[in-house]
Formats: structure tokens, sequence, C-alpha cells
């Protein structure tokens, strides 16, 4: 079995047509389509078969069942869900066609893995977060939501695929903590 890396992103809004509008200046892409087509191919282009892929939330917007499994499968890699606003109806449960998919972890609000040389831990949600566990202890938080409006602060980012460094795709743990304090 080869080497498994974990990849990290945020808020890639499959299906989402009205995300184009509302952030055009970091989604610039004429068609829906389009977009989706590029985090497909960005996220095919670095991740592997058997790595795990945590995708941060907002998963997608479509209700479209068959469109959801098409891009859920496009993906490559083992996937897991951070739920994110978008992925919960008004009551706070996962949305069907969501919560249908394969993903080989459940979905979470948050949870907290280990990664990196020295098995750092690090939070993972969608929202961020002021503190989070173990940041006394040089822990990481994740987070996307915010699509590139909040800074990255101490060992705090956004890993929103619409942030410049992650360019629409999924970041390895030492690609997103470089140059972090």
């Amino acid at each position: 079995m080869p080497f498994v890396r974990k990849f990290y992103m945020a808020d890639t809004h499959f299906g989402h047509a009205a995300i184009l509008r509302s952030q055009a200046t970091t989604r610039p892409f004429d068609t829906v389509e389009q977009m989706d087509a590029a985090i497909i191919e960005r996220v095919n282009d670095r991740v592997e078969k058997e790595d795990i892929l945590f995708i941060l939330g907002d998963f997608a917007f479509s209700r479209d069942g068959a469109y959801l499994q098409h891009v859920f499968h496009a993906l490559r890699g083992r996937k897991a869900l951070i739920l994110g606003n978008h992925d919960i109806d008004n009551r706070g449960g996962i949305k069907k066609g969501i919560a249908s998919l394969p993903w080989d972890i459940p979905p979470v609000m948050a949870m907290e893995t280990k990664d990196g040389p020295q098995g750092s831990r690090v939070w993972l949600s969608h929202y961020a977060h002021r503190s989070w566990p173990a940041q006394h202890y040089g822990a990481y938080h994740f987070y996307g939501h915010s699509h590139g409006a909040l800074p990255h602060i101490g060992r705090s980012r956004d890993v929103g695929i619409d942030v410049v460094d992650m360019d629409f795709g999924p970041r390895t743990f030492a690609d997103l903590v470089e140059g972090m304090e």
C-alpha cells in the first residue's frame, strides 16, 4: 500500500451558480460547470486514490442527487466531510443528498486529526475559532466559511479553495503550515 497523505480544503460549493456572483473576484469562472470541473481537476492533480481528502464544509449546493454522486465519485481520495452551513438543512440535519454519499469517515461538525512529521494536532471545522483544543500546546486549526475574508492568525488558517494560495484545490499540512508561527 502506498504512503497515505492527508489533504485539506473547504468551500467547494459544487453546483452553486450564485457563488460566481457573490465571490466574483475569487471565482473567475463563467459557469458553474467550469468551476466544478476546475476544482475536480485540481483535486485529481494532487490527490491519489488512497489519500484522505478532508473537505471542511460546504461541499455542494446542488440538490440533484445524481449530480452530487457524479461530483463525489469524480474526486480522487478517501473523503471525509466536516459539515458546513450549506451541508445541513434548517433543522440541523445533514441534507439528504450529502448524507447518502459514501463518505470514508461519517460527516461531523468538527474533528481533530494528527498530521506532519511530529504528529501535530490539527482541529478541523468549517468555522474559524478564536481558540481550539490544544491551541496553547502547538495545535493547528484549519477552517473555511470565510472565503478568504478572515486573515490567517498564528496557527489558524482558512483552507477555502478560493483563498489565493489554495489555487482551487486541496493542500497538504506541510503546504498549509509553511510560514506559520
